[in-house]
């Protein structure tokens, strides 16, 4: 029970750090807040998913490949390979938002702030369906590298 109070505290304070001014009344957006904000309430799901899972290891890649690659070419690479890039409250680089780094449980899920501070399912993306791949796994990218998504794989 202590791990789900802390978490909902610290998933709270992240909401009054990014939404200064905003009490619990106001209706504030969810934000990233990365995979570890997941573990009090998930952690067997996150577990499996951090050992499973190739991308959430993706910021690993990323760092080996961007010597070999300009800048459009490396921010092309985030928007499926770190979290929330490009999105309010995503990952904008390595130094700034080190916990979006890798593709984590958010960029299935989506933001996870509200969810992570009040425990509704309704809060966050429960179900996915193959649509909710697409934005990475379309078939131009599964022809030009030859992967496909794996639904049910990774932490589920």
């Amino acid at each position: 029970m202590h791990r789900r109070m802390l978490c909902c505290l610290l998933a709270g304070a992240t909401l009054l750090l990014v939404c200064p001014g905003q009490g619990p009344a106001a209706e504030a957006p969810a934000v990233y807040v990365g995979s570890d904000a997941c573990a009090p309430c998930h952690a067997g799901q996150l577990e499996r998913f951090l050992r499973y899972s190739k991308k959430a290891h993706s910021s690993k890649n990323l760092r080996l490949m961007a010597k070999g690659l300009t800048d459009q070419e490396l921010t092309g690479c985030y928007g499926c390979h770190t979290t929330g890039y490009g999105r309010p409250g995503g990952f904008t680089d390595f130094a700034a938002t080190p916990q979006l780094a890798d593709a984590g449980c958010e960029v299935c899920h989506g933001p996870g702030s509200l969810h992570a501070a009040s425990g509704d399912p309704g809060a966050i993306k429960g179900r996915l369906s193959l649509a909710d791949c697409d934005p990475c796994h379309n078939d131009s990218r599964v022809r030009s590298f030859g992967y496909k998504p794996l639904l049910n794989a990774g932490a589920h």
